[in-house]
């Protein structure tokens, strides 16, 4: 179990990555496509932006548990909580072979 500190850190974070998360599409569109001044300007705001707006920052965590590690993308949920529901029947289509 994930401390509390640190999952309102990621939330933190979440919230922070939302809030930028068009200023920093715009500014590397503008890097990417812009005359060579311009670059130069984005490029600058770019690093002026706050370093956990960006989303590279953020890390997946099980929505039960707050377990950082053995995340399963699809279900959102750690691999341990995944097999605990699936042993109970409570995700379909999954049956138990030899794990």
């Amino acid at each position: 179990m994930a401390k509390e500190s640190i999952k309102a850190r990621e939330r933190k974070r979440a919230k922070m990555v939302a809030r930028y998360a068009a200023k920093r599409a715009a500014l590397k569109e503008i890097v990417r496509t812009g005359e060579p001044e311009e670059v130069e300007k984005a490029v600058i705001a770019l690093q002026k932006l706050p370093k956990n707006s960006n989303p590279i920052r953020m890390h997946n965590r099980c929505q039960l548990t707050g377990r950082p590690k053995g995340y399963m993308r699809q279900f959102g949920i750690s691999r341990i909580n995944f097999r605990e529901m699936a042993v109970n029947g409570l995700i379909p289509g999954v049956k138990k072979s030899s794990w």
